[in-house]
């Protein structure tokens, strides 16, 4: 597996194209090879072709604008071929509005786009948060997972399941591994813990909290996860990027690189 860095984490060092290509420097320096394009500065396709390039990078997944996705799927397409991702995301649901007529508007809306990216030979990744995982009267009792693989096959729609957010709802990311097998191309690590200082749970970086990766790690193997990216959305009083840098050693002693 792969081991990136989830630009989300350094966002505020990502405003400018300026700002973005000393990040992408930084984020190779400690030693990931890929990153994933998330509340970055818009930048041309050709332009982070050669960025990446030259930081010898590769940036395997983005979470793109939803509108774009829809409204010119072809064009997104294209955008994302050129500097060679394969992974097309977003990273909330715009259409959720915790009832079950929302999540039939996301997937009629979004149906036309996720079968023109799987025509072109990528994958439409869906992230999620904690709300997914709430239970559907209408729709016999299953959560947003169940319904988004029941509308698209494994070859069109994949999660960037977010392993923080799966244990916030209560859920078991070690079996949603399992269960969701051929659909985990890219995932996301953070870790949580408990703050004394600030007596509520916080993010931490992966290996300094409570969420037993280890198992994870091993889940994501058996699952054929090709890209980890690391992610932690709040970084608190610390610097995000050593933070990102806490995350990489720890899980490369674990065997990823």
């Amino acid at each position: 597996m792969v081991l990136g860095a989830q630009l989300y984490t350094v966002r505020d060092f990502c405003k400018t194209k300026e700002d973005l290509s000393e990040t992408l420097k930084k984020v190779a320096d400690i030693g990931y090879t890929s990153v994933q394009l998330s509340g970055v500065c818009g930048y041309e396709a050709e332009w982070m072709k050669e960025e990446l390039k030259k930081d010898g990078l590769t940036a395997d997944l983005t979470h793109f604008s939803y509108d774009r996705i829809v409204k010119e799927t072809e064009e997104t397409i294209r955008f994302h071929k050129t500097f060679g991702c394969n992974y097309i995301g977003i990273g909330g649901n715009p259409k959720f509005n915790f009832e079950y007529s929302g999540m039939k508007t996301f997937i009629e809306e979004v149906r036309p786009a996720v079968k023109k990216i799987a025509q072109a030979g990528m994958k439409f990744m869906y992230h999620n948060h904690h709300m997914e995982f709430g239970r559907f009267p209408e729709a016999g009792g299953k959560n947003t997972i169940e319904l988004l693989c029941d509308a698209f096959g494994p070859d069109e729609l994949g999660f960037t399941l977010d392993c923080y957010w799966v244990v916030e709802a209560g859920a078991d990311p070690v079996q949603l591994f399992k269960q969701l097998k051929g659909r985990l191309d890219c995932v996301h690590f953070k870790d949580k813990t408990f703050s004394l200082e600030a007596k509520g749970t916080r993010m931490a970086p992966v290996g300094k909290g409570n969420i037993n990766h280890p198992a994870l790690v091993e889940a994501a193997q058996e699952a054929g996860t090709k890209y980890v990216f690391v992610e932690q959305d709040s970084c608190y009083e610390e610097d995000p990027f050593d933070c990102l840098k806490q995350s990489y050693e720890y899980l490369k002693s674990l065997g990823l690189k």
